[in-house]
């Protein structure tokens, strides 16, 4: 368990990652990486349990993590390897020829930590409902979590999942939205609005707990612990974090452009000076 400050010092040092990773690739996708950095560090660090260092793909006794917006790549590279799955300075390899850490998370090179391959959107929910109705067949206790954004409930698959699990009573669950309201082609609501997520959710039969602020540690400490409250009620349990995409670099913020640019060298540069170096770089 880190202390707030601890997690505070993380978080940047991790948006510092990001930072360095895309410019040094000239390719990625900063944005949401950023906007979910904070929640990632809570949720790593002071709620699942997992062992870094004896990782199997099937998990069992440990929570789960699934990415879903596979774009966020570069955040949980840096998540990862800084929780000691793997090496930090592998992170300089991000979207290298032959490196493992490619642009979106594969399983065909065997990086520790990653279990599907993701970026395709919209299957992440399956995914993880899947693995969490086989713990509960297999009588392990242990919480699956799942991140998406919110502009891949644009698609059908997450909601043929939101109907599956309610049905199936799968309440060791965990899913977060990503609900920053921007994606690659603009505003959320300009490109396809999702109206009253809350309400939607609900009306599939899920447990809704919305985060107001999905860049406050402090409130990301307080909806998670709420969330674990309530596994094992009969129901899912959804989180709809509002984020800031670009949260910590004052030019990217609340910028869809951001979406999938990488930040040039004299970009990069303006960006770090934000971000105080706290752990050491990579």
């Amino acid at each position: 368990m880190k202390t707030i400050q601890e997690l505070k010092d993380f978080a940047t040092q991790v948006r510092r990652d990001i930072i360095r990773m895309i410019n040094n690739a000239n390719s990625g996708h900063p944005g949401g990486a950023l906007g979910a950095t904070d929640y990632l560090t809570v949720l790593y660090n002071n709620f699942m349990e997992y062992d870094p260092k004896n990782f199997t793909m099937d998990g069992v006794g440990e929570d789960l993590f699934f990415l879903s917006n596979g774009h966020l790549s570069a955040l949980w590279y840096s998540i990862m390897a800084r929780v000691g799955y793997f090496d930090i300075k592998e992170l300089y390899t991000f979207r290298k020829i032959n490196s493992r850490l490619q642009g979106h998370p594969t399983t065909e090179e065997g990086l520790p930590g990653v279990r599907i391959a993701s970026g395709s959107l919209g299957q992440g929910l399956s995914a993880a409902i899947g693995a969490a109705l086989a713990k509960k067949i297999n009588g392990d206790p242990k919480t699956v979590y799942v991140l998406m954004g919110d502009g891949e409930l644009q698609e059908g698959n997450p909601w043929e999942a939101a109907m599956f699990a309610p049905h199936n009573k799968v309440d060791n669950i965990i899913a977060a939205v990503d609900y920053n309201g921007q994606q690659i082609d603009g505003p959320v609501d300009k490109v396809l609005s999702l109206g009253n997520l809350q309400a939607k959710w609900e009306a599939f039969g899920w447990d809704v707990i919305v985060c107001e602020n999905g860049n406050d540690i402090e409130k990301i400490i307080y909806t998670l612990t709420e969330a674990k409250r309530r596994l094992s009620k009969g129901k899912p349990i959804i989180i709809l974090l509002k984020t800031v995409m670009g949260k910590g670099v004052d030019f990217m913020e609340n910028d869809y452009r951001w979406h999938g640019k990488a930040p040039s060298d004299e970009e990069a540069e303006k960006a770090l000076a934000q971000l105080p170096e706290t752990l050491g770089d990579f």
